[in-house]
């Protein structure tokens, strides 16, 4: 029974040892951001991407880093499609380009381990990046259509009582 423990515990050491790194990574991305807020409180993000290493390795999990918030990537297909999603609060989020960070799970882990140590995290080299762009967000018109109509139902009472006044008078 130990032999069999010992025998099971080698054989896992050497999978692991044995398993691949993408070499070269290329990333292929499309990216959807909600761009209407009128009755939203939070802003969604949401971009799908290719992942072809050079050395033909698939099926790699993939971790992301946004604004220091570690994500998972999902994978989509067999053909190393991955999506990673995240929202905002409307009030945080701000127009412009987001980088999505992509590890393996060395890279993760050291991630990990340098945000626990209070390292700086910029020195563990990503995977690959991919580039989320913000237009902005519409946050629905300067002055509301109620406060409109009150002003002009204001405007028009005035001016039926001063005609009214003036021809009275």
């Amino acid at each position: 029974m130990k032999s069999f423990i010992v025998l099971f515990i080698a054989t896992l050491v050497v999978s692991a040892a044995s398993a691949e790194s993408c070499q070269k990574p290329k990333v292929e991305a499309s990216a959807y951001v909600t761009e209407d807020a009128t009755v939203l409180t939070k802003i969604a993000f949401t971009t799908q991407f290719t992942l072809q290493c050079s050395n033909g390795v698939k099926g790699i999990s993939l971790y992301a880093e946004v604004n220091g918030k570690a994500l998972p990537a999902v994978k989509l297909s067999a053909d190393n499609k991955y999506q990673v999603s995240w929202t905002e609060d409307i009030k945080k989020a701000h127009s412009g380009d987001y980088s999505v960070k992509l590890y393996d799970e060395e890279g993760y882990s050291a991630i990990r381990k340098a945000y626990r140590n209070a390292e700086d995290p910029s020195s563990v080299k990503p995977l690959a990046v991919v580039v989320v762009n913000n237009p902005g967000v519409y946050l629905g018109p300067w002055i509301n259509s109620e406060f409109l109509a009150v002003l002009l139902a204001a405007l028009v009472s005035y001016t039926a009582f001063s005609a009214k006044s003036k021809l009275l008078a």
